[in-house]
């Protein structure tokens, strides 16, 4: 185990994901975070299903900073239910490693 995690949200407004990419960052939530291209998503909400266009943001970050990334998510995003997912990270540079703990951490 690394103690680094992928967490993804999505949002139907590409000035608002990066909004949130940018905001996590400098908040030291996340080292870095991806804002992907739009895509289509399809999904069922209140029995219906829905389609919109959406982007996928990508942070990177400790799983000591997880909680209040998610928190903080929850609080600036615009959706009722974000989506708030978070991938195992099992290996990978070390330096690299390193560097998002000391960008998440400060240490």
């Amino acid at each position: 185990m690394t103690g680094i995690v992928i967490a993804q949200t999505t949002i139907d407004d590409e000035d608002r994901a990066k909004e949130l990419a940018r905001g996590a960052v400098e908040s030291k939530l996340a080292a870095c975070a991806h804002v992907d291209a739009p895509f289509t998503a399809y999904y069922r909400w209140k029995n219906e299903i829905e389609t919109a266009q959406e982007w996928r943001i990508s942070y990177k970050t400790s799983t000591d900073r997880l909680p209040d990334l998610e928190a903080w998510v929850a609080e600036k995003h615009s959706y009722d239910v974000p989506e708030f997912v978070t991938l195992p990270v099992t290996g990978g540079s070390e330096a690299y490693l390193s560097w998002v703990v000391e960008e998440t951490t400060g240490s």
